[in-house]
């Protein structure tokens, strides 16, 4: 699986099913109908494109929606999220973190108490796991395979490097005047 082939499934995924549950039991079964080879690579795919969300200000902007902080699990869950609202709006938002003002999924937590949020929540921390999923209904090892995918990931990914810190330069979200040039329209949105 390209790169490409990753996005439009991604993509298939956000107009075939709603809602974070519904979307990950679509793009299982979608994964449950290739080759393990594309599912490991779908796993491959899926680190790259966590990996380039690691940036200083796109943490900046999950910890301004989430009011002031984001833990580092739950920003990887955030860049998951991210790569879930599809190709475009992960571009853009890698290049303008400011730009995730004009999700719609954005919108709608603007003005509603975080607490409740619930399945609302911009974090989909089980895209991580669906290819693993999906490799053990091919293996038939649902219980126990994670060793063996996890292993077939790492040689698929070879030597790559993969920093230990985000890229760029690190900057305080708490500071409003900081905040108000860096993501003007998320700090309106969401106040600290």
């Amino acid at each position: 699986m390209d790169t490409d082939s990753f996005w439009r499934l991604i993509e298939e995924c956000r107009r075939q099913a709603q809602g974070p549950d519904e979307r990950l039991a679509w793009l299982r079964g979608a994964l449950a109908r290739r080759s393990l080879a594309e599912v490991v690579r779908f796993q491959v795919r899926l680190d790259e494109v966590a990996h380039e969300a690691f940036t200083w200000d796109l943490w900046a902007a999950a910890d301004r929606i989430f009011g002031g902080w984001c833990s580092d699990d739950g920003f990887r869950y955030f860049g998951l999220w991210t790569a879930g609202l599809g190709r475009d709006a992960f571009s853009r938002a890698l290049a303008d973190p400011d730009s995730l003002a004009d999700v719609p999924e954005v919108q709608r937590l603007v003005g509603r108490p975080r607490e409740m949020w619930n399945d609302d929540w911009p974090e989909w921390e089980s895209l991580d796991y669906v290819a693993l999923e999906a490799y053990g209904s091919l293996t038939g090892v649902d219980d126990d395979c994670s060793e063996a995918f996890y292993e077939d990931v790492e040689a698929e990914q070879g030597d790559g490097e993969s920093s230990l810190e985000p890229l760029g330069q690190r900057w305080d979200v708490r500071r409003e005047d900081e905040a108000a040039r860096k993501l003007p329209r998320l700090s309106v949105m969401f106040p600290l």
